[in-house]
Parts: structure tokens; sequence; C-alpha cells
């Protein structure tokens, strides 16, 4: 159990500090060509390797609405989702921690969105609450969807990691205008709490979408895509 905690550690601290990473840092240079579609593909690429690195060790989960999916599609047991998602979360906490020092080193430094999800005034797009609540539920449910299709016994083994990270890049290319993409509570959790004030505020959606998209995926898989 320790082992495989250490593993949701790191790989969620990867996936915050590379993803976020490149939208605070890297996409602030738009005319190096990063914007959306870079930040999206390094999202994508954060799970695709640390799944390879870790998974076989903790299941390379790194987000708690994946724990919580998986768990309710029968493929993780439920006695061990407050650790895993405890240690998520700090993975995260601290990931966006590093960041932050890292991103305050540039002379005239100001935080920002510092890639904090919102909606309605702070969405990129300006979408509203209704729209933010709908894309992060579906992309969720469609995420945990995806993950247990693809590490299941009907397809090649070893090839999930490359359909989740893939899975992880179109979701990013669909909504970042719309919330800046979370379907991870733990990765929302970190930037809100450096940003404070509205992230803080509008931080509960990015918790409740995210789960209940993936109770619904589990629930999905094991009506549609579980074997008999």
């Amino acid at each position: 159990m320790q082992k495989s905690l250490v593993a949701e550690f790191l790989g969620t601290f990867w996936l915050v500090f590379g993803g976020c990473g490149s939208a605070v840092l890297a996409a602030a240079y738009p005319e190096l060509g990063i914007g959306f579609v870079g930040v999206a593909f390094a999202f994508g690429l954060t799970v695709l390797t640390m799944a390879f690195a870790v998974g076989g060790i903790s299941g390379g989960h790194f987000n708690p609405a994946v724990s919580v999916g998986l768990a309710v599609a029968g493929k993780f047991s439920a006695g061990r989702l407050i650790p895993y998602i405890l240690v998520q979360v700090i993975g995260a906490i601290v990931a966006a921690a590093v960041l932050y020092v890292v991103a305050s080193g540039k002379a005239g430094f100001e935080l920002g969105g510092f890639a904090a999800n919102g909606y309605g005034e702070h969405s990129p797009g300006g979408y509203s609450l209704t729209s933010a609540l709908v894309i992060e539920t579906v992309l969720t449910m469609l995420f945990i969807f995806i993950i247990l299709g693809s590490t299941s016994s009907r397809v090649p083994a070893g090839f999930a990691p490359i359909a989740i990270g893939m899975a992880l890049t179109l979701i990013h290319l669909i909504s970042i205008p719309i919330t800046n993409t979370s379907v991870n509570p733990a990765r929302s959790t970190g930037q809100a709490l450096f940003v404070g004030g509205w992230a803080l505020q509008q931080l509960w959606l990015f918790w409740l979408a995210p789960i209940v998209g993936g109770i619904i995926g589990g629930v999905l898989w094991k009506a549609v895509g579980e074997e008999s």
C-alpha cells in the first residue's frame, strides 16, 4: 500500500507540474506556438509517461475521479479510496507550490489565473456554470470509460497508457476554452489554493462534476463494456 501511495503522489505531482506548468510557463509565450494545443499535449504526456512508469505499482490513477470511477466499476477497492485521494490532493498541492516558486522567480511576476479552473467570468471563453458542469461531467465520464476499456482483457496488453494519455489530450483540446479543463479534483485544488478568492469559491464544481462523471463512467462500463 505504501508504495502505491508514493506512486500516486509522484504521478499526480507530475500531472499537475507538467500540465499546469506548461500553461503557466510555456504558454506565456504565444509566439513560440504552444497555446492550447501544447498545453493539451502536455497534460496527455504527463499521464502517458507516468502510467508507464508507475501504473504497474498503483494502477496509475493520479485523479480522485478516476479512483472513484474504478471503484464503482469494481476494479478498485473502495477501502483504498480515501488514502489514494489524500495523496493525490497532496501531490497536486506540492506540485502547485513548486510551480509557484519557479514562476515567481521571473521579474514582474503576477499570479494571474495560475491555470486554475473556472466558469463565468473566469472561464477562458466566458462559458456559464451550466456549460462547465455539463462538459466536466461528460468528459470525465468518457475518460473513465476509456480507461476501463483500454485496460480490459479484450485489448492488447501494454498499450493502455497511450490510449489514456491521448484521451486526456483530446479532453483538453475540447474543454480548455470552457473551464481550463479539470476532470480532476486534485489538479483543481492545488491551483485554487494559490489563487484563492474566486478559484476557491468555484472549486466545488470541479469536485462535484468530475466525481459524478466518474461514477457515471463506472456504471456505464459495468452496463455496457464489462465482460459477462
